[in-house]
């Protein structure tokens, strides 16, 4: 059994992959399970591999630190990517509603960080050059603890002592940054607690309010009895396009026949409306009165069939462009996307898993259905060249040095914020020339949390070996106090403000008080809190910001208050 102690100690050379895998495979098993254990309906959940992560460090597990460097970070990079992927389609709209007010909250929690890290210095006597490294743990915010290592470095100082001094912001950071992750858990404990929130049902409160905002799609036959209508075709009804409301189907007298833009009305006509229905109600006042007659109900050799858009020739182009009334004889009536049901207009561009509601013959149809690709299976099936096109450009986004005047270093987003912004970005557009940036559910599902997990475990050994040590020893209890303090007091004001004044709702609130601190541990509970990936919408939504101001603010701290 001499194999198996060594591949357990890693001594030996040859079996050092092999035993980089196996423990970090033990602390993810070990972590998950750790995090599945709830006490009166709550636990760590994804978080619990943190703690599994320390407790193997404090008993001797070690990793090398090159390679722990290499999969945490790229662990990190999976779950903001696939963040950005599952709430990009819908990130843009979210931001015109709600953006303002989420990013002024979120700002409020950087800025009231940023005096209390003051506080502790003057007040409470710690070093500036520990108690940025506070700030940037105790914000889980590693870019922050990197932007204050560079700014010492580049101050006017003898080389010797500014790398010295550079190595006391890392020093305050792990020592700060566990609780950093269970102090943004904590108080979602306490918020939901104090005001005895039950989160599945904030989550569904939420999920109707987002759609009590979107037009909802009914139906409507409307007689036509507008007399200035009569030898029109349908597309010069006054007030019609761009309406969102789409005549599918006409009956004469004799059939139900699909209603084309050229289909020219009569009186007596009766046209099948759809669409939002207070622009439905606009439209028949135009027309003229809604008729008894149910054109669905009556025998025609129409049909209706849902499509998938998986045809990649076809992705980008608008309706219009692809004309399918005048090549097939249908009309589409509806479009889905994400999950959202609306009437398109004719510049609507489809995107590749939109799913269209086709009015036509049957034969017409499927003509349809194989132009549009129309393969379910296809949906699952994950593009790989795009995820990795994709990170890539993240990795050069985040990388990307921004200059400020009067700042001692350049400003980045990192290997966080460049990926996020780059899969946010990418799907929306969703195809560029052959790339198609779409995801499959459980594909993404997978990813983020293989990513989450190694990112933990990483954090977990890297810290565990000195975590104890720090906490019985030296001014370790008193740096965590402080830290704890630059935590909880922000995010404690900042939450209990907007829940009780603002009345904010709890899923929206969690996505704020993680995307606050760009603590991805946290956004993973909280999805898993609310059962819901509504939080991420609004961690996304404040994510940027919140990254630029936290890595403004360390270094500002090192520039103005470094002595």
């Amino acid at each position: 059994m001499s194999w198996l102690a060594e591949l357990v100690a890693g001594s030996d050379p040859a079996v050092s992959i092999a035993h980089t895998l196996l423990i970090l495979s033990l602390v993810a098993a070990a972590g998950v399970f750790l995090g599945s254990l709830r006490i009166r309906g709550i636990g760590l959940g994804v978080a619990g591999v943190l703690f599994a992560g320390l407790l193997f460090g404090h008993f001797g597990v070690r990793l090398d630190a090159h390679v722990m460097e290499f999969v945490r970070e790229f662990g990190l990079i999976l779950f903001v990517y696939t963040i950005g992927m599952q709430v990009g389609p819908g990130f843009f709209a979210s931001l015109r509603r709600q953006g303002l007010p989420l990013n002024l909250m979120a700002t409020a929690v950087v800025l009231l960080g940023v005096l209390v890290t003051l506080a502790v210095v003057w007040l409470g006597r710690i070093d500036m050059r520990v108690a940025v490294g506070l700030f940037a743990g105790g914000t889980t915010n590693t870019p922050a603890l990197g932007a204050a290592q560079q700014a010492l470095k580049n101050l006017p100082l003898d080389p010797a002592v500014a790398d010295e001094m550079a190595k006391l912001p890392g020093l305050g950071y792990a020592v700060a940054y566990p609780f950093g992750i269970l102090g943004i858990i904590l108080t979602m404990g306490i918020i939901r607690a104090l005001f005895r929130i039950r989160p599945q049902e904030e989550a569904e409160a939420l999920t109707r309010q987002l759609q009590s905002g979107l037009p909802q799609v009914t139906t409507l036959n409307i007689r036509v009895e507008n007399p200035n209508l009569n030898g029109l075709p349908i597309k010069r009804i006054p007030g019609l396009a761009g309406s969102g409301v789409v005549i599918s189907r006409v009956f004469k007298g004799q059939e139900v026949d699909v209603a084309a833009p050229e289909t020219i009305l009569h009186a007596g006509d009766v046209l099948l409306a759809v669409g939002p229905p207070d622009r439905i109600a606009d439209i028949q006042l135009i027309i003229g009165s809604p008729a008894s007659v149910d054109l669905k109900a009556l025998p025609s050799r129409l049909t209706t069939r849902r499509v998938v858009v998986t045809q990649k020739k076809i992705l980008g182009k608008t309706l219009e462009e692809l004309d399918l009334h005048r090549v097939y004889g249908v009309t589409i009536t509806r479009i889905s996307r994400a999950d959202i049901e609306f009437t398109p207009t004719p510049n609507f561009r489809l995107q590749f898993a939109d799913t269209v509601l086709v009015v036509g013959e049957e034969e017409a149809i499927d003509r349809v259905a194989r132009e549009l690709g129309n393969s379910p299976k296809q949906l699952n099936h994950p593009q790989i060249m795009p995820i990795f096109v994709g990170i890539a450009l993240g990795v050069i986004l985040g990388s990307w040095p921004l200059r400020m005047p009067q700042m001692p270093a350049a400003i980045q987003l990192g290997l966080a914020g460049g990926p996020l912004l780059a899969a946010i970005v990418l799907s929306r557009i969703g195809r560029i020339g052959p790339l198609i940036y779409y995801m499959p559910l459980s594909a993404n599902f997978m990813l983020r949390e293989v990513g989450i997990t190694l990112f933990l475990a990483c954090v977990g050994l890297r810290a565990g070996d000195k975590f104890l040590a720090t906490l019985m020893a030296g001014d370790g209890l008193y740096w965590i106090a402080a830290a704890g303090l630059i935590t909880l007091l922000p995010l404690l004001v900042v939450g209990l403000a907007a829940r009780w004044i603002l009345q904010l709702n709890f899923t929206s609130l969690c996505g704020l008080l993680a995307g606050s601190m760009t603590d991805p541990p946290a956004l993973a509970f909280a999805n898993s809190l609310n059962n819901s990936d509504a939080p991420s919408i609004s961690y996304a939504t404040v994510y940027p910001l919140t990254m630029l101001l936290r890595v403004l603010s360390a270094q500002i701290l090192v520039l103005f208050f470094v002595r």
